[in-house]
């Protein structure tokens, strides 16, 4: 389980399927990031982080379980219809919002602590969505299974989460640079770009996902 494979194989799938991700999940990233947008030009831009991520709960559940689900069918072989993955993605938005709560409550307790605790519950959560959408597991169960199929594998983890973070970082940073005070039309195009591009991390992690649960499933035969 390299890291570097793991990369390479995700942006492969990235990449093959872009095209049909792109018509999935844009769609509400640019609307995540329209609505952040105006909830900001009404509060003002010093108004609490909180209202982003207001709008980042209405969204995120929906085109993230819609992506998980999409990662699932064509991984088995199928090809699923954008719709049903959207009505199914819309029934689990519940469950979904009351985890991504859960878990963001405990990250930001650890981060409160230190850094480093954050960053340690942070990664030990990153499959609890997977479980929540592909084996229906309830919230906290999909979080405390989550503990335990990261055990032994947080280097990884963490490995392939910088993979992905740190050229996100860059384009962040070089978009600021380039643009220090867009329009808010071009501010659109880059929160929605950027927001786009971080659904590369639930690829990756996806194929993590799927790489740890096989070896917990051939351990006991061993």
């Amino acid at each position: 389980m390299n890291p570097l494979s793991v990369l390479r194989d995700s942006l492969y799938f990235f990449r093959r399927h872009l095209l049909s991700i792109v018509q999935l999940c844009l769609p509400l990233v640019v609307l995540e990031a329209l609505l952040t947008q105006m909830l900001y030009q009404q509060l003002g831009k010093d108004a609490s982080q909180i209202y982003g991520m207001l709008a980042s709960l209405l969204f995120y559940p929906l085109y993230s379980a819609a992506l998980i689900l999409y990662l699932d069918t064509r991984s088995n072989g199928y090809t699923p219809l954008k719709r049903n993955l959207l009505a199914m993605a819309l029934r689990l938005w519940p469950s979904f919002t009351l985890m991504i709560m859960l878990s963001s409550l405990l990250i930001m307790a650890g981060a409160a602590l230190f850094i480093l605790p954050g960053i340690w519950v942070m990664i030990n959560l990153t499959f609890a969505e997977y479980l929540l959408v592909l084996r229906g597991l309830p919230p906290l169960a999909a979080m405390q299974q989550s503990f335990q199929m990261t055990t032994g594998n947080f280097w990884r983890i963490l490995t392939c989460v910088l993979g992905v973070l740190a050229p996100l970082w860059l384009i962040d940073g070089l978009s600021q640079m380039l643009v220090p005070q867009p329009s808010p039309l071009m501010q659109l195009a880059l929160d929605s770009g950027n927001g786009f591009l971080q659904l590369f991390s639930t690829v990756v992690m996806f194929r993590l996902f799927m790489l740890v649960s096989e070896t917990a499933t051939q351990r006991p035969e061993a």
